[in-house]
């Protein structure tokens, strides 16, 4: 079984196609979702960690996700390839 596949910014699951941002060229991006990554850029370039960990509690809450999923989701923020960058 094949694992998931996690938007590099938001964390969240991308393994559906249409949730997958796009590159310059079009095609689906491999790495972030579209709602952080459209056209090859950022959606919101200058956005910082802690501004995405808010923004992740924000929506999680509204869709009513388990406070431990939540907890899961805002921890493994800084792992993320975006966030990774932005720390070097």
């Amino acid at each position: 079984m094949e694992s998931m596949k996690f938007c590099q910014s938001c964390s969240m699951p991308i393994d559906d196609v249409a949730l997958r941002g796009t590159e310059f060229d079009g095609a689906p991006s491999e790495e972030y979702c579209k709602y952080c990554y459209a056209h090859g850029m950022f959606i919101q370039p200058s956005m910082t960690l802690d501004e995405m960990k808010e923004l992740v509690v924000k929506k999680m809450n509204e869709q009513k996700v388990p406070e431990d999923i939540i907890e899961a989701a805002v921890e493994r923020l800084p792992d993320l390839k975006r966030w990774q960058r932005a720390i070097q």
